[in-house]
């Protein structure tokens, strides 16, 4: 679950839909200057659904010590320090099933999942936060995901139906950035993050360089992007929410009842050049 605050509670966002916006994201992306994904459908796939795993446990949203939906919030972009109030298994074995989900349907989507999560729980998590006596059940996970991308990567190789050019490392690794930037892109209007930012790594230029992309916000969920990775100069987006009253919740079956009451509104997104 993502979060927002709003004058009397909170917009309360799935990780499924926060994902279907970083794949309209990666839809429209592609212009003279920045270069479209290829193969397009199976990473479209990979970005539109990387979240799906949290279906199940979305629909029943769950609170924090202080009451607060659990859900990411504006306080954790650019950072994943959360692990005090989540449940270390259970959070791993969502994630793990977020990638199985995708594998499911294709391994090329899948790989670049597996990529974004490993990087997640990786280079950008905060080991301090998780205790050391559940450290090893991290680390297990991270070894299995490893080997399972050599396993999805031995399965793609096979496929002709890809150019070697799709399948080499370096055209993969632009793909999970790319998944990278769109999520991250994602995770700020969810949030309506309201500082400087970028999208996370330099991304693939049609002149064979890359270069990094800085998001400068400029208004409710509308933010301005240089350079500018679309090709039409300003897109509009739809993002499904439910509003729950009250900034605090006295146990996790109250925001449920809440959250399954609330009708879902469609809240706008803005990106511009």
């Amino acid at each position: 679950m993502l979060r927002l605050a709003s004058a009397t509670g909170w917009w309360l966002i799935t990780h499924p839909d926060h994902a279907r916006l970083a794949g309209a994201f990666a839809e429209h992306w592609g212009n003279e200057q920045f270069s479209s994904p290829v193969p397009r459908r199976q990473v479209l796939l990979g970005i539109s659904t990387h979240d799906d795993g949290w279906a199940v446990r979305d629909a029943e949203p769950q609170i924090t010590k202080a009451g607060l939906p659990s859900a990411f919030s504006v306080e954790l972009v650019g950072k994943y320090s959360a692990f005090e109030e989540i449940d270390l298994a259970d959070y791993l074995a969502v994630r793990e099933r977020a990638v199985a989900v995708v594998a499911a349907e294709d391994p090329y989507a899948a790989l670049l999942v597996s990529l974004h999560t490993y990087n997640l729980l990786t280079e950008r998590a905060d080991r301090s936060t998780i205790a050391s006596a559940q450290l090893p059940l991290l680390d297990a996970f991270l070894e299995r995901q490893r080997l399972l991308q050599q396993h999805l990567h031995t399965s793609i190789a096979t496929d002709n139906k890809l150019t070697p050019y799709e399948i080499a490392w370096p055209r993969i690794q632009q793909h999970f950035r790319l998944l990278q930037a769109t999520d991250n892109l994602s995770l700020l209007s969810c949030v309506d993050y309201r500082h400087p930012a970028t999208l996370l790594h330099p991304l693939p230029l049609t002149n064979g360089g890359q270069q990094e992309i800085m998001v400068k916000y400029v208004g409710e969920r509308h933010f301005q992007l240089s350079p500018y990775p679309f090709a039409q100069p300003k897109l509009q987006f739809t993002l499904p929410a439910r509003h729950v009253q009250g900034k605090s919740f006295a146990s996790a079956k109250d925001l449920q009842d809440q959250f399954q009451a609330a009708a879902i509104t469609s809240l706008y997104v803005t990106v511009s050049c």
